[in-house]
């Protein structure tokens, strides 16, 4: 029982993780109805970029180097939207196209990172973390961090949606670009903004997963991607509050499995629990209408 109780803890923990990076790939498909093959290389850019300011440049805490870090890959994420998949976005029409082009832009992003920082696993600076008893659970100070981290980005990914006129403007481009943009809203501005808060999720997620793992690797974000497109797909393509749920319910299921079979095949879990929910219900357990 014991086992299971600390599974839930680290559940937990991984379902955090990807909440952010989940929501942070919806908001962008969203927005731009295509899938960003890029995205694990985002997230491991992003927390390379927090590891050279917690260890190699400025000495960062590494909660600051987060903050940091991630904002340079929000900036970045921009410019690889400005710069190279909304020129391939217009000139195609299907969306096949950007796609082959958002998977080749993963492979060059991860040759760039080998190149830099080679094969070798590295560490975040950070001080030794003594685990804490709550109820029956056992975590770090660091993984509370994380999940509070979490659940304030929902939190205000939530009140934005749903508060805020660029919450609207954003759901409005959802539903329809073209009547949006009739209506008024300048949808590059959004796009802009949405890729930005795209790239800065990924940047979180990135760094908040070499915590939580203890280790970062160039190939860290791509390892983490399948998991992260199963909770998206679970939850519902598009829909930001499914891909939290999807993020609990695969977060969860991974690490409570690892109690009862082999750790190795633990992500076997979310494929399976992919694979039901594509049988079962195609469009994901909290899909808007319309979006399949």
């Amino acid at each position: 029982m014991q086992l299971f109780w600390l599974s839930v803890g680290f559940g937990l923990v991984t379902a955090s993780v990807l909440a952010i990076s989940a929501v942070g790939l919806s908001l962008q498909f969203g927005i731009t109805n295509y899938i960003n093959f890029a995205y694990g290389d985002f997230m491991a850019l992003g927390a390379f970029f927090s590891y050279v300011l917690n260890n190699e440049v400025l000495h960062l805490n590494i909660w600051f180097a987060l903050v940091i870090g991630s904002f340079g890959m929000g900036v970045l994420a921009v410019l690889f939207n400005r710069l190279i998949l909304s020129p391939f976005a217009r000139r195609f029409n299907k969306t096949f196209y950007v796609l082959i082009v958002t998977f080749g832009l993963s492979l060059i992003l991860l040759n760039l990172e080998y190149s830099i920082w080679g094969a070798d696993v590295r560490f975040f600076k950070m001080p030794i973390d003594r685990v804490l008893h709550i109820g029956p659970l056992l975590l770090t100070k660091d993984q509370l961090i994380v999940m509070a981290i979490a659940i304030m980005l929902m939190l205000g990914v939530h009140a934005m949606l749903k508060t805020t006129r660029l919450g609207k403007s954003m759901r409005a481009m959802s539903d329809n670009t073209t009547l949006a943009m009739t209506s008024g809203i300048d949808t590059k501005r959004i796009t802009t903004i949405t890729w930005f808060l795209s790239g800065t999720l990924a940047g979180i997620s990135g760094t908040v997963l070499g915590i939580t793992e203890g280790n970062l690797t160039p190939a860290s974000g791509e390892l983490f991607l399948f998991v992260i497109f199963a909770a998206v797909i679970v939850g519902g393509v598009g829909s930001i509050y499914g891909a939290m749920a999807g993020a609990v319910l695969i977060g969860l299921a991974t690490e409570i499995s690892a109690a009862f079979i082999n750790p190795a095949y633990k992500l076997d879990t979310a494929f399976v629990i992919l694979i039901l929910t594509l049988l079962i219900r195609p469009s994901g357990l909290f899909a808007r209408p319309g979006r399949a």
